[in-house]
Parts: structure tokens; C-alpha cells; sequence
């Protein structure tokens, strides 16, 4: 017997991941849509949609995303069309009888100022990030709309929450990406103009977490295909989202390090102390996952040494 499911957002970075993994099974047909074909924001689309398919589950990675100057500037469209796709599809899967449904939220759902490592009990319990507040507040919603559609109609709604993610698919943009693609293409270009020194920004001190992005789209799987009866012993009913990640971090120094050991730059670093360093460190508490047998494969290098292999292949599609 096949399952039917639908990825929304399968073009984005952790989306076609899932479906990389999930076009590997035979026991998978997989229901899927670009923008130009079905419009999340739609509400009547998106039901039209579930209705003509027969979906029989949903990974819910479609998202509008971007950086803290697209946050800064669009903050309403960032709020409304996350609460839009979610709200849609969310509603569709429940009119349509859909029972498994995973969620995927963000780590930015914690307060700014939240205890070291970040564990699910921390959400709600402080101010968030200005930047990005209007995304996590959508994000939150989202963990509280399949929460709230468990609670009323019993369908089984999941939802977990990234940590920082880097991979295959990523946004090499040379102003818009995060910091892993800026740092390999940074010091590829670096490379290949024969530089004497890369200038980072900071102290370099401040830690932070990384989580390759097949294991990601592993942890989403393994998450949604848990024993409903395991799954609801290990979460609450309105504390329901898991943690996903290594549970490691390292300064930005070693991880600029690494990735200039990954593409082969024998230059300087020179970390310009002028500019800002942020949150002195960001983990999360990934031990409700841990319980749940699930742990990261990559390593950072080889995490990061796939990544710029994948940057090496498709660099022509990021021409400044």
C-alpha cells in the first residue's frame, strides 16, 4: 500500500531534502506543486487541491523566508502570508481527513533572552528577537494551530524546530545568505583571486549550533513516522513541538576555520572587532528528540566539505 503525500515547499532548502529522501521508498507517491502551479496563500486553491488528490499526509515546509534586513523591511508580509500558508493548509488537510500532518517551525520561536540550551518549555515565556518577531510569531502560531486542531478533532499534527541549517539548496546570494553559504563563497572567491586575507566580522566568540540539512529532512521523517502513542508520551498536548539538531555549537571562529580549511584558502582571517557579534550563543536542547531515537549524521566538515561541493556544481546559478 503507497502513501500519498504532499510537500509544500518542495523547492525550498529542507522541502526538496524531504523529497530526496522520500523518493528513494516505493512505498511513497509524493503530490507536488511549485508557486506557479498552486498558490498557498489561496485559501479555496489550496482546498481545491486536497480535495482532487487524496492526500494521505503533509510536511508543511513551505514558508516565506529571509534575513534581517527582508525582516526588518517586509514585516507584515512575513507575518501574513506565513499565517496564511499554514492557516490554508492546516485547515484543507483537516476538511479533507488528513491525519498525519508535520509541522516545521524555527528556532527563532524562543525568547530573545532564553536559557542555554533552548528547550521546548522555554516558548512563551519571554519577548522574542525584534528583527524577526513578526515570522516567529507566525511560526508560533503554526505549532499552536496543529496543537489546537489535535485538541478539537484529534487528528495527529506534529511539528518540530530547526536549528540553524545549511546544505544543498541553499542561498549563496552574496548580501542575503546566512552565514555558512557567505563563508564558503566568501572564501572560494577569496581562493580563487589569490587574497592574502578574509576579513570576518566580530570577535569571532559567539557559538552557535549547525545542522546539515539531509539530516533535517531525516529527523522530519523519523518524527513523523513515530508510534502516535510514543510521540504523545514524549510531548504535551500544548507543548508539542521537538528541537531539532546536534546539540553541539562552536565559536564562529573555528566554524570560519573550517570552512577555509573545507575550500582549500591558506590565507589570513582578520576579524574586524568594529562590527557586531549578537547573541553571545545559540543551542538547542535536542534531548525529547535524543529520547526519541534520532541523532545527526553529518559532522560539521563533512557537513560543510557536501555543502561547498554543491556550491562547486551549481555556482553558475549565483553570478552576482
Amino acid at each position: 500500500m503507497t502513501t500519498k503525500i504532499f510537500i509544500a515547499g518542495h523547492r525550498g532548502m529542507v522541502g526538496s531534502a524531504i523529497v530526496r529522501q522520500l523518493q528513494q521508498r516505493d512505498d511513497v507517491v509524493l503530490a507536488l506543486r511549485d508557486r506557479s502551479e498552486l498558490d498557498l496563500c489561496n485559501q479555496q486553491a489550496v482546498l481545491d487541491f486536497f480535495e482532487q488528490e487524496a492526500i494521505d499526509q503533509v510536511y508543511l515546509a513551505a514558508a516565506k523566508v529571509g534575513g534581517i534586513y527582508a525582516n526588518n523591511t517586509y514585516p507584515a508580509d512575513f507575518i501574513y502570508e506565513n499565517l496564511m500558508i499554514e492557516c490554508n493548509i492546516v485547515h484543507a488537510a483537516h476538511q479533507c481527513r488528513v491525519q498525519k500532518l508535520l509541522f516545521l517551525g524555527s528556532s527563532c520561536i524562543y525568547p530573545k533572552l532564553a536559557e542555554q540550551p533552548m528547550s521546548e518549555s522555554a516558548l512563551l515565556t519571554g519577548t522574542l528577537e525584534p528583527t524577526n518577531e513578526p515570522y516567529a510569531l507566525a511560526k508560533i502560531a503554526g505549532i499552536k494551530l496543529c496543537e489546537s486542531y489535535n485538541r478539537q478533532y484529534g487528528v495527529d499534527y506534529r511539528s518540530v524546530m530547526p536549528t540553524n541549517l545549511y546544505g544543498p539548496q541553499d542561498n549563496f546570494h552574496p548580501e542575503n545568505s546566512h552565514v555558512i553559504p557567505a563563508l564558503l563563497r566568501r572564501f572560494h572567491e577569496a581562493k580563487l583571486r589569490g587574497d592574502d586575507e578574509v576579513v570576518a566580522w566580530g570577535s569571532g566568540k559567539p557559538m552557535r549550533e549547525f545542522l546539515h540539512v539531509d539530516d533535517m529532512a531525516s529527523a522530519s521523517i523519523h518524527v513523523m513516522e513515530l508510534d502516535k502513542v510514543v510521540y504523545e508520551q514524549n510531548t504535551q498536548p500544548m507543548l508539542s513541538h521537538i528541537n531539532v539538531g546536534t546539540g553541539v555549537d562552536c565559536t564562529i571562529k573555528e566554524l570560519t576555520e573550517t570552512v577555509a580549511k573545507v575550500v582549500g584558502y591558506e590565507g589570513e582571517i582578520r576579524w574586524d572587532t568594529t562590527k557586531p557579534d549578537g547573541a553571545p550563543r545559540k543551542l538547542m536542547n535536542v534531548k525529547r528528540l535524543s529520547d526519541l531515537g534520532w541523532k545527526y549524521s553529518y559532522s560539521l566538515e563533512e557537513g560543510l566539505a557536501h555543502a561547498y561541493e554543491w556550491f562547486l556544481a551549481h555556482q553558475d546559478d549565483f553570478r552576482a
